[in-house]
């Protein structure tokens, strides 16, 4: 049961010049408010204004916070470690979303929900409210890569318009200082097991005077970054997997015998290359391990069933016994190719010679591989037992 005077809803507002937009923004924001039977607040996160946005908004009656770094993320996480209420709605100050209607979000909350994300592609998009690329473009394949690496039920990952929980919130330790915040907020909790769901929000066009502070291609390419940095599966271990096998295959294709296609052959010199990318793939799958280590031990993601068993043969002791192994292999291969050449014996061919060769650098770069990654895996360990 709430105290009389205890806040419910803190609706936070990041503002960077909005000084023509934000009076509208707040007035809706109070009506909405002055509908309920609970008690509000409306907080503006002002991130260096020179336009008197700050003045404005203090004459309005709101509080009004200075963050001085410079960031959208920096402003909202500012804006919801000073909010009072148990719910916070958070959504841009330039007219573009209806502070007036948050009906469904803070119904979607109270009924327990952690997030509530608005999605814009369902709610309606005004003419000219989204731009072109972003909206066939950019926000699809975001929203789409989105889901598919943390399988997500949110449709509209950019959406600036939702409600959550705030201790829930503050629980995700939620870093990131620019626009891929909103991308952060959704990846983490889905990864910490949030209950999340999403209501229809409306578009209109912003009632800005200039340019809007996001850049497509600049904050289009720090999002995905996000997105690839959170998922090591995405970024290592499944091209890894793909160079690999791939890789893999047109090796052992070609140890044995030249491939020709139309007026184009396939030989040792397409060896070369086919050795070195199986190399590079295995060294990804081993980058995937380290960075799901690694995020197992900042409790960003959990041990998966497939993460064990990978991780259960990098001990020590038996990866340096199988890659001195694999040296001495190599270094067998390699002396048989010496002689082979000195005495020119056995009428064994220079393209033969070139492929032994070719298989005595790959064994080369594995053992090393596993070498090293070994010791780098009980380094990381080490470092996780240590107070």
């Amino acid at each position: 049961m709430l105290a009389a005077n205890e806040v419910t809803l803190s609706i936070v507002m990041p503002c960077l010049n909005e000084a023509r937009t934000l009076p509208n923004c707040i007035a809706k924001a109070k009506s909405y408010l002055a509908r309920q039977r609970f008690h509000g607040e409306i907080i503006v996160a002002d991130n260096g204004s020179t336009d008197g946005s700050r003045e404005i908004a203090r004459s309005l009656g709101v509080q009004v916070l200075h963050i001085e770094r410079r960031g959208y993320g920096h402003a909202l996480l500012a804006g919801i470690e000073a909010a009072r209420g148990q719910f916070v709605i958070m959504g841009d100050a330039d007219d573009s979303y209806d502070f007036a209607l948050l009906d469904a979000f803070l119904e979607k909350l109270q009924m327990g929900s952690d997030l509530v994300v608005g999605n814009r592609f369902r709610g309606g998009i005004e003419k000219g409210a989204m731009p072109s690329l972003h909206r066939y473009f950019g926000n699809p394949l975001l929203t789409t890569i989105g889901r598919a690496l943390y399988h997500s039920p949110i449709g509209d990952f950019n959406c600036g318009l939702r409600g959550f929980r705030r201790e829930a919130m503050l629980r995700l330790k939620l870093k990131s200082s620019g626009m891929e915040f909103a991308l952060e907020m959704i990846v983490k909790s889905t990864l910490g097991g949030l209950r999340i769901v999403e209501v229809p929000t409306r578009l209109s066009t912003d009632g800005r005077d200039r340019p809007p502070h996001l850049q497509s291609w600049r904050d289009g390419w720090r999002s995905l970054r996000f997105f690839l940095m959170l998922s090591p599966e995405g970024l290592f271990l499944h091209p890894g997997i793909a160079l690999a096998v791939l890789g893999g295959i047109a090796s052992l294709i070609l140890s044995y015998t030249d491939v020709r296609v139309g007026q184009v052959t396939f030989s040792f010199h397409s060896l070369m290359m086919t050795s070195a990318l199986t190399a590079a793939g295995l060294q990804s799958i081993a980058f995937w391990a380290f960075a799901r280590s690694v995020a197992i031990q900042r409790k960003l993601l959990l041990p998966s069933p497939l993460y064990r068993k990978v991780r259960a043969l990098f001990n020590l002791e038996m990866c340096l016994l199988v890659a001195g192994g694999l040296l001495c292999a190599a270094f067998a291969i390699a002396c048989y190719t010496l002689v082979c050449r000195a005495n020119r014996f056995g009428n064994i061919e220079d393209a033969s010679l070139i492929k032994l060769v070719c298989a005595a650098s790959f064994l080369i770069v594995v053992g090393i591989q596993l070498a090293l990654s070994s010791f780098f895996f009980y380094l990381i360990d080490e470092n996780a037992h240590r107070p």
